[in-house]
């Protein structure tokens, strides 16, 4: 991917996950803007956008952030919002063991409280430590906690997965970190 569409997907991220008014669209109760709006919006903001140009930002994001409906006529982000929406995830038994990344400066509130999804609608957690140090990178020195998901799960905490791969939770006890 250019830089030009990275930078372009960077702000559709900011509009379907986070402010969609930024450019006067709306997202329905499940997360989905209408692909013609969108690009409408965007090209009034002064970012030139056309539909084969998005097309091939969602099909080449390296973390398959969007979604497109079948008709290409809706897009959405699939997870990570700060809106509320509901992006029809279904409860998943997750494996014995996940990670989150974060920046050792985060490690004594999280060891004390847990890991909270802020203001996002959930935790996210991945099944690999390469993933998990990525994301850490971005928000300091990275450091990988070590999450107990199932036995999380058979405690009675809900896991969904998303369409792109990343576990999903509405909160980790401390009690399930390892580091």
């Amino acid at each position: 991917m250019n830089d030009k569409h990275k930078q372009l997907g960077k702000f559709i991220s900011l509009v379907l996950r986070h402010n969609p008014g930024t450019i006067g669209i709306k997202l329905d109760a499940n997360g989905w803007a209408d692909v013609n709006e969108l690009i409408t919006g965007m090209n009034r903001n002064g970012r030139r956008i056309d539909k084969t140009t998005l097309i091939e930002i969602v099909e080449t994001n390296d973390k398959q952030r969007y979604s497109f409906n079948e008709e290409q006529t809706k897009i959405r982000a699939n997870q990570g919002h700060s809106v509320s929406v509901d992006v029809e995830l279904a409860e998943r038994i997750p494996p014995e063991i996940l990670y989150h990344g974060t920046a050792d400066r985060f490690l004594e509130v999280i060891l004390q409280t847990g890991l909270q999804k802020q203001n996002r609608q959930h935790v996210h957690l991945s099944v690999d430590e390469k993933t998990a140090i990525s994301v850490g990178k971005r928000h300091g020195r990275p450091k990988v906690l070590k999450i107990k998901a199932a036995s999380m799960h058979q405690a009675g905490h809900k896991f969904y997965l998303s369409t792109n791969q990343v576990w999903l939770t509405d909160f980790v006890p401390a009690e399930y970190i390892e580091i």
